[in-house]
């Protein structure tokens, strides 16, 4: 179940209030204690997180909602932290940097237990046997609901975390669906954009700087600017191994690409969908864009 992006938290009594954490979404199944974790878009990417896959209630059958989190050097949630460890499958690679990059299971619904299907419960009730599992001392926490959305919000925002999501108490669980019953409110302006090209760093003509990035519209993919900031050694790499594949000869933009940005462009096919973060929404192009980070979770359709 996905939530609807709102301008403001909502009040009343008929609301709970959560922490939007900076990570990545992931259903988890345990059944027969085996532990099989999926992202929003279907994929098995339980090779990516060893350390979230021993399930704390054994063998107790469960699936529930959650968000895989890790801290950066200011202890706050970051999603580009993540980014070192999501991709990777290579088992050696991975149980390197469980120790460097820890992660933790925020689990924020509980959707069957011992069987039984509880996504038609009103969320209040999924939460009240959410909060009773003897999670104990392990890598899945449950996060705190508040009844005062806008402490929450004034709080989050003191503290850096991303932002608010407020859900109503008599919710039901709706798979795959985005609901009103659900609102998200972020503090940053950060969205996701698909990139349609890339530029080489000048002097050269296979070293990735910079992403030229579009927007999702019912016209198509239209230009929404250049991001180079944030794309460097290791990045840069990874970027260009992960574009070279969807070459393409045409740009896949619907506008034109103004010629300061085309010129000396690499097109590639519209597949790849990566998270900015700009100072200002709202505007024909993005503006000081920072790269954060290669949304492997969400596809171009989602946007």
């Amino acid at each position: 179940m996905l939530a609807t992006k709102t301008d403001r938290v909502p009040t009343g009594a008929q609301w709970l209030h959560e922490v939007k954490w900076d990570g990545v979404r992931v259903l988890v199944d345990v059944r027969d204690a085996v532990v099989r974790m999926t992202s929003r878009n279907d994929n098995n990417v339980t090779a990516a997180w060893p350390d979230l896959s021993d399930p704390p209630l054994g063998d107790r059958d469960l699936l529930v909602d959650g968000e895989v989190i890790a801290l950066n050097e200011r202890g706050v949630p970051d999603f580009r932290v993540l980014q070192h460890r999501m991709h990777l499958r290579n088992a050696q690679e991975v149980a390197r940097l469980v120790k460097s990059v820890p992660a933790t299971l925020m689990v924020f619904d509980l959707l069957r237990l011992d069987g039984e299907d509880l996504a038609d419960r009103p969320l209040e009730e999924r939460r009240a046997l959410l909060e009773e599992l003897p999670l104990g001392d392990s890598t899945w926490q449950v996060p705190a609901a508040y009844d005062d959305g806008d402490m929450l919000f004034d709080a989050t925002l003191q503290q850096g975390l991303e932002g608010v999501v407020s859900k109503r108490r008599t919710s039901r669980y709706r798979f795959d669906q985005r609901s009103d019953d659900w609102r998200k409110l972020a503090h940053r302006h950060r969205g996701s954009f698909v990139v349609g090209g890339w530029r080489p760093q000048v002097g050269t003509t296979n070293r990735l700087a910079a992403l030229l990035v579009g927007e999702q519209t019912a016209d198509g993919l239209r230009y929404r600017g250049r991001v180079g900031s944030g794309i460097a050694g290791a990045t840069s790499t990874r970027l260009a191994a992960l574009l070279a594949p969807l070459a393409s000869d045409a740009s896949p933009f619907v506008d034109e690409v103004p010629r300061v940005d085309a010129e000396g462009t690499f097109w590639v096919e519209p597949r790849v969908v990566v998270d900015v973060k700009t100072n200002g929404v709202g505007y024909e192009r993005l503006r000081q864009p920072s790269f954060q980070g290669v949304r492997d979770d969400v596809s171009p359709e989602d946007l």
